[in-house]
């Protein structure tokens, strides 16, 4: 397949609101979202249409105009819902600019995101009601907005706005309705997830986003009948922007309960897609096959999937029909699966699609919008993040006799810059071309592979590059590792290959009964040996943290790097 192929006839939206307006006149009765309401142990089900979406966005942009938000910066705080994803969608066509916040921040990093941003109003969840008084009393908001029904002086509410505004449109309002969108200009601040540095305020315009919905269009396809499990925080690029794809393609989305409930979510709702991070596929591959084991099935599971994918070859596909346990327990229609935000083993995505589950992983960034490139259902290459996106352009910027270099990337979908940081656009944005501090290379068909990060290599004394994240993927596919970090621990003028490992604690429990902390370790350091059997000296492990107690992580599971070093180096 050649990189600029493409699958399916695409979309060409110009921006957000042109594609709410499609989407509402071409999938009108079709359930946009599906919310699930508990009052006691009665569960209801609410369906909202795409005709009700537009109509509920068109309401409330046009309570925001009343309140005086023309032109203004909204900030939005909450978990994963329809109110969140409502509130989104209004003020970025036609409101103003709309800035998401991390749903895990402290009250303090709320306080400083809000003035960084400068925004003018915030909507958010009751649960944040601490939070909100205090930023009450700085005066550096003015208008309140809650999600939930409450009751409180100053704080207006989503339902309530709701109402005015649809009597407002009634009346012939049509400010907002009318309001023209400005494609190239900021429509959104987002702020990076900062796992090594103090977050940047990306801006993005509708174009980068549409630019990149187009794009993967044209080659990951989404059916009107896909149910989608809105997983990925939507204050997240990769969870704001894959929304919007389903959106385009007419999907129904709904809500997961939360980790523990994922299994059942995806039974619950008959969840056909699912966009998620690594972590998460990794942990669900493993208990899958710890079943197959515990069943005695392994043995003919290794001998059936050769076959299967012989038969595949020749246009015969039973993987389905060969693993439809495994499928039913993933709620019977799962099909397609999609991995970001970090690199995948391939052992894992192999699995999946061993089973019929196509599983593709795509790369990109807060600063891309976020795709840059991804694998399709005709383009798999297990390592690799697959082709660039349609109209983006990747090459490796000065290449080592190996070919690895930083990914570089021009097009559409690169941001406008840093908000009020110009010193930092200028390091990334150089001669048009966007600078992702990953480093990679491109194989002979145009595949693209990440060999690591700038800022996470190990560069050893004597002048040898070790990449963590190669050795992660190999101590990750130990059964007992929920996660690992390999860094250099300083040693004299040198630095020792390390690794800090998480293991599953109730693994080691079923696994090694009785078994003291010492052993334990004994345990994994012959495995870690194995493993150094397999790589060149210079990148031998010599260093070794476990523990039970989960690495601090950004909400897209990536470990926060700088903070575990830190603490690291204050224990040892």
């Amino acid at each position: 397949m050649n990189v600029r192929d493409t699958l399916y006839p695409g979309t060409s939206f110009q921006n957000i609101r042109d594609l709410v307006q499609n989407s509402a006149k071409q999938y009108g009765t079709n359930d946009a979202f599906i919310i699930k309401k508990k009052s006691g142990k009665i569960t209801k089900y609410e369906h909202i249409s795409y005709q009700r979406l537009e109509e509920e966005m068109n309401a409330l942009g046009t309570a925001f105009i009343k309140l005086g938000l023309k032109g203004k910066r909204i900030a939005i705080i909450g978990k994963n819902r329809y109110e969140w994803a409502l509130s989104y969608l209004a003020t970025i066509n036609g409101v103003g600019i709309v800035v998401p916040l991390d749903k895990g921040l402290p009250d303090t990093e709320i306080f400083s995101l809000l003035e960084r941003s400068k925004s003018d109003a915030i909507v958010f969840e009751s649960s944040y009601m601490e939070a909100i008084q205090k930023v009450k009393e700085s005066h550096i908001v003015t208008e309140y907005i809650c999600m939930d029904d409450i009751k409180q002086e100053g704080i207006k509410t989503i339902k309530e706005l709701i109402e005015i505004g649809k009597q407002e449109v009634k009346n012939g309002n049509r400010e907002y309705i009318d309001s023209i969108i400005s494609n190239d200009t900021m429509a959104t601040i987002i702020f990076t997830s900062g796992t090594t540095s103090l977050s940047k305020a990306v801006m993005l315009s509708h174009k980068n986003i549409a630019s990149n919905i187009n794009d993967m269009s044209l080659v990951e396809k989404m059916y009107d009948t896909d149910v989608n499990l809105a997983f990925l925080p939507f204050h997240h690029t990769f969870g704001s922007t894959g929304l919007l794809v389903f959106l385009a393609s007419g999907a129904t989305n709904v809500f997961c309960d939360g980790l523990r409930y994922i299994q059942e979510n995806l039974k619950e709702y008959k969840v056909s897609v699912f966009v998620c991070v690594p972590l998460l596929l990794e942990k669900m591959y493993k208990k899958i096959m710890m079943e197959i084991e515990k069943q005695g099935k392994t043995k003919l599971v290794k001998i059936v999937i050769p076959i299967s994918n012989f038969l595949l070859k020749l246009g015969i596909d039973i993987r389905r029909k060969l693993f439809k346990d495994i499928i039913n327990n993933l709620g019977g229609n799962l099909r397609f699966i999609i991995s970001g935000a970090s690199a995948i083993d391939k052992k894992v995505a192999k699995g999946f699609n061993d089973f019929g589950i196509l599983t593709v992983q795509g790369y990109g960034l807060t600063e891309t919008s976020p795709v840059l490139t991804a694998e399709n259902i005709k383009a798999i290459r297990y390592g690799s993040i697959g082709f660039p996106m349609h109209s983006v352009d990747i090459k490796i910027d000065n290449p080592n006799e190996d070919g690895i270099g930083e990914i570089i990337a021009k097009g559409p979908n690169i941001m406008l810059g840093y908000y009020e940081n110009e010193e930092a656009t200028q390091q990334v944005l150089k001669d048009g071309w966007f600078h992702t501090g990953d480093l990679g290379y491109i194989d002979k068909d145009g595949y693209v592979f990440i060999t690591g990060r700038m800022k996470n290599v190990i560069v050893l004394k004597n002048g040898k590059n070790v990449y963590p994240e190669e050795l992660e993927q190999l101590i990750n596919n130990l059964p007992y590792v929920e996660e690992s970090m390999v860094f250099g621990k300083p040693k004299e003028d040198d630095l020792v290959v390390s690794v800090k490992i998480v293991y599953n604690e109730e693994y080691m429990k079923q696994t090694y009964p009785e078994k003291a902390e010492k052993e334990l370790q004994d345990i994994v350091w012959k495995d870690i040996k194995k493993i150094n059997q397999g790589l060149t000296t210079y990148k031998w492990i010599k260093y070794l943290i476990l523990t039970n107690e989960p690495m601090n992580k950004t909400t897209t599971a990536k470990v926060k790097r700088f903070e575990e070093m830190k603490e690291i180096l204050k224990e040892n």
